[in-house]
């Protein structure tokens, strides 16, 4: 296996959304030379274009910086393309099923050199699972990019049950070289990390609009305006030593025989799913997005997060 500082040359398994920008977070390391490969013709230059104009327009990159880094990304739907057998680190973000993914890598494994190493992007799929019928194990670790993964800092790096010591460590240092925020998921769990995080928060919210307790909005907007003001700079764990251990002890010994500890889906989401009420892509969901509205929404999450990381 190869060191970080020694990884030239990527292959970008998947060129959708999440490939494309994945590509493109990859060439911030100027050695890098990355190809994205897809079964089908995809306009990389167009897809990253679109996903990173609000960072050309807000001077976070120059007309320069962005054709330079472009000029090392290439396209193949080529299968027996020579960026294959070339390739260092190979990242699969394919859709998320899990008999297409394991097809994926047995491709790669028939293609790419045994000290390659593998990753696979997922936001909740085990790595372990995905890599059983591999032969080298050893060189395979999850790597779930956040979404947008060209704005988003985090990756989290999961251990699988074969992978070998300083595999997820070399990924990592290739991660924190190209600007990315990784953390290391020391068992292959459901969910990571900040999934398991996210969605226990998601079930509570849901609960309590089921139950009438609060309409949607007014769940978002006590969220937005008590403690996750906060959690850019003060993590929970964090909080609760500000607080102390006594405080968190007592209130969670009060409150938590009431909050929703169901381990199915809520009865809501099903009722919404039957209704037909999918969200920005029906126009309706927990909110109605009107209109331009769901747009607008997704372009201000993005001048936020530039806010944010970049100032500007």
């Amino acid at each position: 296996m190869k060191k970080a500082n020694e990884i030239r040359n990527d292959l970008i398994v998947g060129g959708g959304l999440m490939g494309k920008n994945i590509a493109f977070v990859m060439t911030a390391n100027p050695t890098f030379q990355v190809t994205v490969y897809d079964v089908r013709p995809t306009n990389i230059r167009e897809g990253i274009q679109n996903s990173t104009r609000q960072l050309l327009e807000k001077g976070v990159l120059s007309a320069e910086e962005w054709e330079e880094r472009m000029a090392r990304i290439r396209f193949t739907d080529d299968i027996e393309d020579q960026a294959f057998p070339e390739a260092d680190l190979v990242i699969e973000a394919v859709f998320e099923d899990l008999a297409v993914k394991q097809d994926t890598f047995a491709k790669l494994e028939d293609r790419c050199r045994r000290d390659a190493c593998f990753c696979t992007n997922s936001s909740v799929m085990s790595p372990s699972q995905i890599s059983a019928n591999l032969r080298y194990r050893e060189r395979f670790v999850g790597t779930h990019f956040w979404n947008p993964a060209h704005l988003l800092p985090l990756v989290e790096v999961i251990k699988t049950d074969a992978t070998a010591d300083g595999v997820a460590e070399t990924v990592m240092e290739v991660l924190s070289g190209v600007g990315k925020k990784p953390c290391l998921c020391k068992k292959d769990v459901p969910g990571f990390i900040a999934n398991r995080l996210q969605h226990a928060l998601w079930r509570e919210a849901i609960s309590i609009v089921e139950h009438g307790i609060a309409d949607a909005q007014t769940v978002d907007i006590a969220i937005k305006n008590s403690f996750g003001l906060r959690l850019p700079q003060l993590g929970v764990l964090e909080n609760s030593d500000m607080v102390g251990t006594q405080l968190t002890w007592n209130i969670h010994s009060y409150v938590l025989p009431y909050l929703e500890d169901s381990h199915a889906p809520s009865p809501l989401l099903q009722q919404m799913l039957q209704e037909e009420k999918m969200g920005f892509s029906s126009g309706c969901g927990f909110y109605c997005w009107e209109g331009n509205s769901a747009d607008k929404c997704s372009a201000e999450l993005n001048d936020y997060l530039i806010r944010m990381l970049y100032g500007r």
